[in-house]
């Protein structure tokens, strides 16, 4: 079997596998600096928005994430070149990380105002994220235990992960060559690529809207990433054949 990297995707997922495995050999955990946390957390930092797409939190998931890369990547870098899909690639992740973020805001804004309208300051709801718990009545009497694990959640745990810029390359994949049959592992089935992929982004929005979500994905890091990917690829196909 001839398994050819093209340049950007052999950088790509060396990069991925050096960031994966250095903190490991190294005994440092990154997590802090490199993965994107919540904008009101005090790890925070936009450059955050770049460096998770190189964090994985598991062998299993950077093995998923770069083996898709490679699978959908390779055919889009040869048809675009390197620098054309660079662009794509971040820009279909910093996509997935913006609207993640907004997604999030969002839902933790809804909780947030709870908290107000209970009487407590802004300082007083950041201490009492931080510290993951608390005891006062005034937080007791204005939410549920459920709405305070999700504003906890929302507050406290960062994304990692190339998932939202793979997502974007699958689109592109999937609009560039539609008929291309694809399976999963777990429904080892062909389909084509134009029912195979609405089908897995239908389901991250089922997952991220709905409780049924199996393990911490970031579904709309996913459909983010898959919205800027479509956009960027629906209109470069669309031109393709333009001149200046």
């Amino acid at each position: 079997m001839n398994i050819k990297f093209t340049d950007a995707i052999k950088h790509l997922i060396i990069i991925n596998v050096i960031v994966f495995i250095a903190p490991q050999l190294l005994k440092l955990d990154f997590t802090n600096i490199l993965a994107l946390h919540f904008p009101k957390n005090e790890h925070f930092g936009i450059w955050q928005y770049v460096t998770h797409m190189f964090m994985h939190g598991s062998f299993a998931h950077i093995l998923f994430n770069m083996y898709g890369l490679w699978a959908f990547g390779t055919p889009l870098e040869q048809m675009w070149g390197k620098k054309k899909f660079l662009f794509f690639y971040f820009s279909a992740g910093l996509g997935a990380g913006l609207i993640y973020t907004l997604v999030n805001y969002y839902q933790f804004n809804g909780i947030y105002e709870l908290f107000i309208n209970a009487g407590l300051n802004p300082d007083d709801i950041l201490s009492i994220l931080k510290k993951g718990s608390t005891n006062d009545a005034r937080v007791v009497n204005a939410i549920t235990q459920e709405q305070f694990n999700k504003i906890s959640m929302l507050y406290s745990t960062p994304a990692v992960g190339a998932s939202g810029a793979v997502y974007g390359v699958l689109v592109a994949f999937g609009l560039y060559f539609k008929d291309a049959k694809l399976a999963l592992i777990f429904f080892p089935v062909p389909i084509a690529a134009k029912y195979f992929i609405p089908i897995m982004i239908l389901g991250d929005l089922f997952f991220g809207m709905t409780k049924y979500s199996v393990g911490n994905v970031a579904h709309f890091a996913h459909i983010g990433g898959a919205l800027i990917g479509f956009l960027i690829a629906w209109y470069w196909k669309k031109n393709q054949f333009k001149t200046n």
